[in-house]
């Protein structure tokens, strides 16, 4: 069967020193990159990671210090591996949770700049999960009749994802599914913006798993205390939990999202107070001044009917001169204190 796209899908794998994504490092990268034209391009890169590989490690995927010692570290090929997978959708077993954030810690490290918005992600363990829920061996049985040679080589494991993909379309073609809410749909089809939701149903923001959109695509955390809240509400309410899960050991990926819902969030915050500013902005001085004098000018000062003509009166001086004191005016005021 071939693979309906619109664009190349790149299915990939990784191999690292352990399962830390904030500590561990790629020790080996294999990209087959499908074209919508059926075409395909494969790469793989050993890489140096700079650590000891674990032996716990190097017994599952076979590559121990002394096979990656001369390879180049991954800032001088991550350069080449961001511009060979170019605008691809991406693919791989468990890439969501594992080989997606993983590669992400890597370009940021190296300084790369790989931009994951508008890209398909088909992550086809959780195909197989939600349909048969097994692992990519017994995949690869089921699906292919197949068993992997060379099991844990990062190109033998990509190509069997890739063969176990083409499988799931043919055997799921018209296979109903019905999601924990009761709905019923065909998910499995061949159609890669359609993958893309049916394997990404736990709509994670940072794949890490760390963050996630609800149902009503705003961010909430999946992890520790504040599960399921959002998140802008959680550092509003406790700005220093932006500061410890940025400080913390969290992947880079994934503080990379806080910082953008962090900014976001300040950023309306600061274009809310401005639009309240401009709603409460009082009037200029010079203004308030102008409409004082005016209104004190308009304005009468008002006393009552029987005071107000004596009050709008010039004041008069007495113009003639005070009459001398006399025996008559005496004797009025002797009369006038008299007692009786």
């Amino acid at each position: 069967m071939k693979l309906n796209l619109t664009r190349p899908l790149a299915f990939f794998d990784l191999e690292a020193t352990g399962i830390n994504i904030g500590v561990d490092r790629i020790v080996e990268i294999s990209v087959i990159k499908l074209f919508p034209d059926g075409s395909e391009e494969v790469k793989t890169w050993r890489v140096n990671p700079g650590i000891p590989i674990p032996l716990e490690s190097s017994l599952i995927h076979g590559i121990y210090d002394d096979h990656i010692k001369d390879e180049p570290l991954f800032n001088a090929l991550a350069a080449d591996v961001a511009e060979f997978i170019g605008d691809s959708d991406l693919a791989g077993y468990n890439s969501n949770k594992f080989d997606i954030p993983m590669l992400m810690e890597e370009f940021l490290r190296g300084g790369v700049q790989f931009n994951l918005d508008n890209r398909h992600f088909v992550d086809i363990q959780n195909i197989f999960h939600q349909m048969e829920q097994r692992t990519l061996k017994a995949a690869y049985k089921f699906y292919c009749d197949k068993d992997i040679i060379n099991a844990h080589s990062a190109e033998a494991d990509t190509r069997a994802t890739m063969e176990v993909l083409l499988a799931q379309l043919e055997r799921y073609a018209d296979v109903e599914w019905e999601d924990k809410k009761g709905n019923k749909s065909i998910p499995v089809v061949n159609d890669v913006a359609a993958l893309h939701k049916f394997t990404n149903l736990h709509r994670p923001v940072d794949f890490a798993g760390r963050l996630a959109f609800n149902d009503a695509g705003e961010e909430v955390f999946n992890f520790g205390k504040h599960k399921g809240k959002k998140v802008e509400d959680v550092f509003n309410l406790e700005p220093s939990y932006y500061s410890w899960m940025m400080q913390g050991d969290f992947p880079l990926y994934t503080k990379r999202k806080l910082e953008e819902i962090y900014a976001r969030m300040n950023a309306r915050k600061q274009a809310e107070r401005q639009q309240k500013a401009t709603q409460n902005k009082p009037e200029p001085a010079a203004t308030i001044a102008e409409n004082n004098i005016k209104s004190n000018t308009e304005q009468t000062y008002k006393r009552p009917d029987n005071q107000r003509q004596a009050y709008n009166q010039p004041f008069k001086r007495r113009e003639e001169p005070a009459k001398p004191v006399n025996d008559d005016m005496l004797k009025q005021l002797a009369d006038k204190f008299k007692k009786g």
